[in-house]
């Protein structure tokens, strides 16, 4: 018989990741988990304190995904290459963005911490005071996430395509294009594989570097 190599954390994180990656937050428990690892659920408890350590860790896991921005750059290419990697990591991994916003996890290792961390440095970097750093942050957070939720459809469908593919077909059948010309006008036209969620992410965020400029100028 093949000798089971022996269970770590960072086994027990790769595998809890995988599980929500496939089943969503709410189809993670440790019962699931302890059985894609082939053990007894009491076992988990030697690498993780409870649920909330498990996402917790996930969630720095995909942190940990996002490649620091060079800081080299000049402060507006740090934003973008740091807001850009960000949206990447928690696009492949959308339970990930799902947890932190609804306040299931709320990691504070370095580790997690890093990104953010990188991010204030370059609006510092960009001549912004504190108060103003907090509220660009703020901006570049929301748009991350918010970009996220409708291009993920909520965190939780295929992130191949944009949140409202599945739905554009029967707005389009109930909608009254004489009512509403325009929405549906716009909604036909998605239809047509125009939207790419990644370019209107990438829009955005120059559109929001652009703005920041302008406070700093």
């Amino acid at each position: 018989m093949a000798r089971r190599e022996p269970l770590n954390r960072e086994k027990v994180l790769d595998a809890a990741l995988a599980l929500a990656d496939e089943e969503g937050l709410d189809g993670l428990s440790m019962r699931r988990l302890a059985k894609a690892l082939g053990v007894e659920a009491m076992s988990l408890y030697n690498h993780v304190s409870n649920k909330a350590d498990l996402l917790d860790g996930i969630a720095e896991r995909v942190f940990a995904q996002v490649e620091p921005p060079d800081p080299e750059l000049p402060w507006q290419d740090r934003i973008r290459s740091a807001a850009l990697s960000m949206y990447r990591a928690f696009r492949r991994h959308p339970v990930v963005p799902m947890a932190l916003v609804t306040d299931r996890s709320n990691p504070t290792s370095v580790r997690a911490l890093s990104p953010v961390d990188a991010l204030v440095g370059a609006l510092y970097a960009g001549g912004f005071d504190d108060e103003g750093a907090w509220r660009a942050l703020g901006a570049v957070n929301a748009l991350v996430f918010g970009s996220l939720l409708l291009s993920t459809g909520g965190f939780a469908a295929d992130v191949r395509e944009h949140a409202g593919a599945t739905n554009v077909g029967a707005y389009v059948t109930q909608m009254n294009p004489a009512a509403l010309p325009h929405f549906s006008r716009l909604l036909r036209w998605t239809q047509g594989g125009g939207v790419d969620p990644e370019a209107d992410f990438r829009q955005a965020l120059d559109a929001l570097i652009r703005g920041l400029e302008n406070q700093v100028a």
